[in-house]
């Protein structure tokens, strides 16, 4: 016999059950396929790696398919190996969750084959500007 106490706990279900993309708007600007990556970055907890920024080159076709193999262009300075390679399979693990991208008919068209910088980190905010002596308020 089929339950029937609870029909909108079984619609959720179903909902979270389908595909990001399946139940996404179409992305309409650079600032929404950004935002949509940001939105799928998990960065590896701290017991496994230090915090490393890392930036990665990509590009899309039409569809919202990764095109070719992304790059990783940036690392934070002084990171060990471990961590590099932590933040690059969680970046690699962002960039296939996310896609394919669901591209508004002109995006995808404007964006195919253009490359992307994505930066990922993993900091609550981003680092204090440093204070340069001719930056400081006139003392009275």
């Amino acid at each position: 016999m089929a339950r029937r106490g609870k029909p909108a706990l079984w619609f959720a279900a179903l909902l979270l059950a389908l595909p990001l993309q399946a139940r996404a708007e179409p992305l309409d600007s650079i600032r929404d396929v950004i935002e949509r990556l940001h939105r799928c970055w998990k960065p590896p907890p701290r017991s496994q790696a230090r915090p490393v920024d890392i930036t990665v080159i990509v590009s899309f076709n039409r569809e919202g398919a990764i095109l070719g193999r992304p790059r990783v262009t940036y690392e934070t300075e002084g990171a060990s190996d471990n961590d590099r390679l932590a933040y690059r399979i969680a970046a690699m693990e962002a960039l296939q969750r996310c896609t394919p991208l669901p591209f508004s008919q002109g995006l995808g068209g404007a964006v195919a084959g253009r490359p992307f910088a994505i930066r990922f980190w993993t900091r609550k905010t981003s680092p204090k500007p440093e204070r340069r002596a001719w930056l400081t308020p006139k003392i009275p």
